[in-house]
């Protein structure tokens, strides 16, 4: 595995299991003007980019009836996230947490979650245009699926502070 950002002080890592339980079938790729992971966005909904979805070629006939929805979710694989810590320290928390407290794209399955506004469709050449996804370039997209407010929302979901 790549060390390519290494552990902060701090930081835990576990020794990942020798194989793999599932497989997944990547449907497209994440075109975004972000390359490196210190220029991407912590949180997309402030950045000022539309980003596209370019899907595989199979996968066009998949997007029949997406015109319908506002947002959708976008789950990708954060190909170049750590996948053994266990225990991180964000430099912008200033204190460690458990890495499932954690909206990190450093985990076991580095699966990221966006919740996105739909700019635009082109079913033909199989591209979809979003607001900010908070993905390097080229990041892979495991699926999209519609959002729906009424299951999906819920307004009175808290994080508290740590200590609390």
């Amino acid at each position: 595995m790549s060390d390519a950002y290494g552990v902060r002080p701090g930081e835990v890592s576990a020794p990942l299991p020798e194989s793999f339980d599932a497989g997944l079938y990547f449907v497209g790729r994440i075109r975004t003007p972000w390359t490196r992971r210190e220029d991407c966005p912590k949180n997309a909904r402030e950045a000022n980019a539309d980003c596209t979805v370019e899907l595989d070629p199979r996968w066009k006939a998949a997007l029949a009836g997406l015109e319908t929805c506002t947002r959708l979710i976008v789950l990708y694989w954060m190909d170049q996230a750590r996948r053994d810590l266990v225990f991180q320290v964000p430099a912008h928390y200033g204190t460690g947490r458990g890495t499932f407290a954690l909206r990190s794209p450093a985990r076991p399955n580095p699966v990221g979650l966006h919740v996105a506004r739909l700019v635009s469709i082109d079913a033909a050449e199989g591209m979809l245009v979003l607001e900010a996804i908070d993905a390097l370039d080229g990041t892979p997209v495991i699926d999209v699926k519609p959002y729906f407010a009424s299951v999906d929302s819920v307004p009175e979901a808290t994080v508290q502070p740590a200590g609390i």
